[in-house]
């Protein structure tokens, strides 16, 4: 009994259950447009599952929806509410692009320094924000939709510049091949994925790293206390003011390398944007769907990823594909609303205990 109530106390058993619910949802939906729900999510299955190709293109969205995924779980973790991952994954392509077009140096060196300006400008975006938190007391919701909002038209502005601006089109110049981490052309050959790059393994990477600092170091216990009590913590001699700007830098900087991930690794180039691309939006959901775990969001950002590229084969057998927005939306909402199941369960096997 005490296994099954540990099941029932944690988060895994409550996701899985949202995600089939989600289904079924999109299967209703299905059979009131006319269209078969096992036509639709057999062709689901087979675009992520059926070649070698598709399952490295499933990694390839994957990678930077984790880093955002890990930028707003590591802020929930620490007490703060970084809504502001869109725009700080926008000033890391920024930055990126700009490093990547404008500088000539060898690989070794030109990408670890374009991960590094991509992070340093996603870290200071939020800083920013965080700073007119701690000194003004403005909410760092508010300032972070604002935010979102002006490095989207920033992008838009640099990608007119002259300097970086492609002739005849509406976005910079390709990123030098110094500057991408693309997989070995050998390797993509075999695969057939002409996108297959490392952002994966910089992906994954982080989030073990981002684990070893919340659950293991001194740094992570200081921000969670902050993040779980500000009071009791200045009560402790934490400078909580300080542990709120290092919270959402680290946030920030993580934005960021997805935004540099996506540019140096699938994009190559920076695009004149018509509407926001939303990938710090789908890392919320990321973040909710691994339960703010930096090892959950690698599962929740394979399995939004997954979604995301078979979604965008739907159109084949005339399928909608906004059918995997409405999934994942009915997946959010049970997510966040399923402390009401876990209380009504709990409350089941504390009766039947007694």
């Amino acid at each position: 009994m005490n296994k099954k109530k540990s099941i029932l106390q944690g988060n895994v058993l409550y996701t899985i259950i949202a995600i089939i619910i989600g289904f079924v949802i999109g299967a209703i939906f299905l059979v009131i447009a006319g269209i078969s729900p096992a036509v639709a999510y057999g062709k689901l299955i087979s675009s992520v599952f059926s070649k070698p190709k598709y399952l490295v293109y499933t990694l390839v969205y994957a990678a930077p929806i984790i880093l955002t995924g890990l930028s707003v779980a590591f802020s929930f973790r620490t007490g703060v509410f970084n809504i502001g991952a869109e725009g700080q994954f926008v000033v890391g392509s920024i930055a990126a692009t700009l490093v990547g077009v404008l500088v000539e140096l060898p690989a070794v060196i030109h990408v670890p320094l374009c991960i590094l300006a991509a992070m340093a400008a996603g870290a200071f975006w939020s800083f920013i924000c965080g700073l007119m938190k701690v000194k003004k007391g403005i909410h760092e919701v508010l300032s972070f939709i604002m935010f979102n909002w002006i490095a989207f038209y920033f992008s838009n502005f640099v990608v007119n510049l002259k300097s970086i601006k492609v002739e005849g089109g509406e976005a910079s110049r390709n990123l030098a091949d110094s500057a991408r981490i693309l997989f070995p052309a050998e390797w993509i050959a075999k695969i057939k994925c002409p996108d297959a790059n490392w952002g994966i393994v910089i992906a994954v990477v982080m989030a073990i790293a981002i684990w070893i600092i919340i659950e293991k170091t001194t740094l992570g216990y200081r921000l969670k206390a902050v993040g779980f009590n500000k009071h009791s913590a200045e009560y402790a001699g934490i400078d909580a003011n300080k542990s709120i700007l290092t919270a959402l830098c680290i946030s920030g900087a993580l934005a960021g390398l997805g935004g540099a991930v996506q540019i140096m690794g699938q994009s190559g180039r920076l695009v004149q944007f018509a509407g926001q691309e939303g990938y710090g939006f789908e890392g919320i959901s990321v973040a909710l769907i691994g339960s703010s775990n930096p090892i959950g969001c690698i599962f929740a950002g394979l399995f939004y990823g997954a979604m995301k590229f078979g979604g965008s084969k739907l159109n084949i057998v005339q399928v909608p594909s906004q059918i995997i927005s409405i999934i994942m939306g009915c997946v959010i909402i049970f997510i966040a609303i399923s402390h009401i199941f876990k209380y009504l369960l709990l409350k089941l096997t504390d009766k039947k205990e007694a």
